[in-house]
């Protein structure tokens, strides 16, 4: 191990010395640590995020091949750590105000967001699985962590067996993918495929297999049908500001990694996996589309809605070019702020000091409270595709690298789901303007509020500052095809 290979995992190792210095903190100081650890937590993520964005540290692969550094996983750790600061940040108030002075909350994010960054680096099986299993036993904790609520029990119970389920998937088709390759680093399997298949039109039938299996296992961890079971029960009952942080920061690392999976180590097999690829793609707009219209909570209908949105995210990933992935990783960065807005508003449903989660809670909303309904409004259509709001581009892109890949059916499946799903945007819009108020809601925190504005202004004014964003994903997916 050299130095250059140490200064590749700079990110990785000060966030790792972060988390467990903050523990240590939370341990010993005296008193309520809660709100010094998650500050302390949100000013570490800023600083490893500098320290992404500034690339003052090598590229490339090490430790053993094991570790890969390029513009792909700088972009896609860019998107988690705003992702999880802006989690940690809403979670501060909340834990406070509901007597959960728990510190291990933001020390468990700052864990789960480390395993999400190793995940995005993975260049082996063996780094994918630490890096995966290291986000999800943090987030096992954090959903279960409210152990007195009988709703947050059962949510961290489901999602421990179905992680452990995904896992035992991920590991045979792991072992299925070394037996047939002799190999785990992803250019050794890939190089270790050209060879297997010169001169043949398809693959073996067991590397197919451990193919399948290692797709269905990080489709849980996207919660993409038929592997969302988890997803209702889970985002509603964990704390909010947890579900929040579910539908964003793990949703970007684990489609992250299935990118690099499929076009790294498996690019030649994609005749195979494109198959898998666009029936999952639809049967998650549909499911999501469809499972949302019914729902009566809110959080529930969010869950719904984050199996429509990676659905619409697997179209990129369907259509196999750089292009494609560029259009994933931008929808993924409208998303997150789509999502975070959100949710942010979800945690301003207070009445009397009780949370609200029902959707008929927002009756009237416009005339009790005009900013916050407003700006639900903007993410409601946002997240219908209504231009010319940020959806609207990241669907539209996502779209044309289908018909680019002449996937022209999946393109129309696509349009016609948004425009199933624009009904329950919609029907939240309707009762916020049309329907009598029910009562007002609480004042809002400052950073609340804060989330607010600047995820209303991402998306409202997300065509005047695009061409970065563009040109950022531009080069992730130009890196990942070159290292492919």
């Amino acid at each position: 191990m050299t130095f250059a290979e140490l200064s590749m995992a700079l990110p990785e190792i000060v966030l790792a010395c972060a988390a467990m210095l903050l523990l240590m903190l939370g341990v010993y100081k005296s008193g309520n640590t809660t709100p010094m650890v998650s500050g302390l937590a949100v000013a570490s993520l800023v600083v490893v995020f500098l320290m992404v964005i500034s690339g003052g540290y090598p590229a490339g692969t090490g430790f053993n091949d094991l570790f890969v550094v390029d513009d792909f996983s700088s972009f896609m750790k860019l998107i988690i750590l705003i992702a999880a600061a802006v989690g940690i940040l809403m979670t501060t108030r909340f834990i406070q105000r509901e007597g959960m002075n728990r510190f291990e909350i933001p020390v468990l994010m700052l864990l789960a967001t480390l395993g999400m960054m190793i995940m995005v680096s993975a260049n082996d099986l063996m780094t994918l699985y630490i890096g995966l299993e290291l986000q999800s036993l943090a987030l096992y904790v954090i959903a279960a962590i409210r152990r007195e609520t009988l709703k947050s029990t059962e949510a961290g119970l489901k999602y421990f067996v179905l992680g452990a389920l995904s896992s035992g998937m991920l590991l045979y088709g792991s072992s299925l993918v070394y037996g047939f390759t002799g190999a785990t680093n992803f250019d050794a399997i890939a190089r270790a495929i050209v060879a297997a298949t010169s001169g043949e039109t398809t693959a073996s039938i067991g590397l197919v297999l451990g193919l399948v299996f290692v797709v269905a296992a990080v489709a849980f961890k996207i919660s993409a049908v038929p592997f969302h079971m988890w997803t209702p029960d889970v985002y509603e009952g964990a704390p909010t500001p947890v579900t929040a942080f579910f539908a964003s920061a793990p949703k970007v690392a684990a489609m992250a990694l299935f990118i690099r999976l499929l076009a790294e180590p498996f690019g030649d097999l994609v005749n195979e996996w494109q198959q898998i690829i666009v029936f999952v793609s639809i049967a998650s707009m549909a499911l999501g589309s469809l499972g949302a219209i019914m729902q009566k909570n809110i959080k529930r209908m969010m869950a719904y809605s984050s199996i429509g949105h990676v659905g619409y995210a697997l179209v990129g990933v369907a259509a196999g070019s750089a292009a494609g992935i560029q259009a994933v990783a931008v929808y993924l960065t409208i998303y997150i702020f789509m999502n975070m807005g959100v949710f942010a508003c979800i945690l301003s449903m207070r009445q009397q000091g009780e949370m609200m989660e029902n959707i008929e809670d927002l009756k009237g909303l416009s005339k009790t409270s005009p900013a916050m309904a407003l700006a639900l409004v903007l993410f409601m259509f946002s997240m219908a595709g209504v231009p010319p709001l940020a959806g609207f581009f990241g669907k539209y892109m996502v779209f044309a690298a289908a018909i680019d890949a002449n996937l022209y059916g999946l393109a129309v499946i696509g349009v016609l789901t948004s425009v199933i799903a624009a009904f329950y945007y919609l029907r939240i819009i309707k009762i916020m303007y049309f329907d009598e108020p029910v009562a007002a809601m609480d004042a809002n925190g400052g950073e609340i509020k804060a989330v607010m504005v600047v995820s209303s202004a991402f998306v409202l004014f997300y065509w005047l500052f695009a061409t970065p964003i563009i040109n950022g994903a531009s080069q992730a997916a130009a890196a990942l095809f070159a290292a492919g």
